[in-house]
């Protein structure tokens, strides 16, 4: 089995969370191919030269790879998206951050969830990516997200205005600091500290939820992925902020964007004992009393 392994950075304490996961996937017979930036790091620190392939774009992994481990936090598993991108390349999270809604395997189980990998011992979470087109490139190629779009203000404490449609059909104008369209995946994001509700993964739903709106009357929507929303922005600035998930650009009021649905979906592998109601409960301490 070909495994890729994608880390953001390579401190001190996580080190041996890296060597641990090599060791048992190269171990099993598997093929590695490692992220350039972590490989050099790990081999920096670590003073090993571990037998792996290295990669650095998501070009090099399509048709290679089988598998790829994502080893750190959300935000972590958030890049993978833009490495797997259409390829669909099933991604296993491992937990080594704080709260780790994506990543929902801990760094304790590394062996066991190697094994998992290698007897095909898991289950696969389809989850709905939402497709950002524009009127001007603004995000490239990379025009897709796993949790959100979220348009804020940036250079000014004025509130900013956002006109949305459903379909062309008009919805609402927004006068807040910002606004966020989030997929299920993303409704236990930004958007439900933002006020925003808790949408199970395969509802088939996108949420608008506005950010610190002026009239208190306006609450988050849900409304089915179906839609095209499509968004208009103006404020006393001159420019704002666009972010698909951890990407981020300024933009300007010439920018229109429409929301849909993307045509394929990212694929999270579960182990047998997680799954989503599970992560809910013991993520957001459900049912926890200091009494018991």
């Amino acid at each position: 089995m070909n495994i890729a392994i994608y880390g953001r950075h390579v401190d001190d304490d996580i080190v041996p969370h890296f060597e641990t996961l090599i060791r048992h996937c190269l171990d099993a017979g598997n093929t590695l191919y490692v992220i350039d930036s972590c490989y050099n790091l790990l081999k920096q620190k670590s003073g090993t030269d571990p037998a792996v392939k290295v990669f650095s774009t998501a070009g090099e992994l399509k048709g290679m790879v089988d598998i790829m481990i994502s080893l750190g936090g959300d935000g972590t598993m958030l890049d993978t998206v833009t490495l797997v991108q259409d390829s669909e390349i099933p991604v296993l999270g491992i937990n080594t951050g704080r709260l780790g809604y994506l990543t929902s395997t801990t760094a304790s189980r590394i062996a066991e969830a190697v094994e998992a990998l290698v007897k095909e011992h898991f289950v696969l979470d389809k989850r709905v990516l939402l497709r950002l087109e524009t009127n001007k490139t603004i995000f490239g190629d990379v025009n897709f997200a796993l949790n959100e779009l979220t348009i804020h203000k940036k250079d000014s404490s004025s509130m900013i205005k956002i006109h949305a449609y459903l379909n062309g059909e008009y919805l609402a104008t927004y006068w807040a600091d910002g606004l966020i369209i989030a997929t299920p995946t993303g409704s236990t994001g930004y958007s439900l500290s933002c006020g925003g509700p808790i949408v199970a993964p395969q509802s088939g739903n996108f949420v608008i939820t506005p950010v610190a709106p002026h009239n208190l009357n306006v609450r988050p929507v849900v409304v089915s992925d179906k839609n095209v929303i499509s968004l208009e922005v103006e404020g006393r600035s001159h420019y704002f902020l666009a972010s698909l998930d951890s990407r981020s650009v300024t933009i300007d009021a010439s920018i229109q964007f429409a929301v849909r649905k993307e045509n394929f979906t990212f694929n999270i592998i579960r182990l047998h004992d997680e799954n989503f109601l599970k992560t809910l409960r013991n993520k957001l301490n459900w049912g926890y009393d200091v009494r018991n």
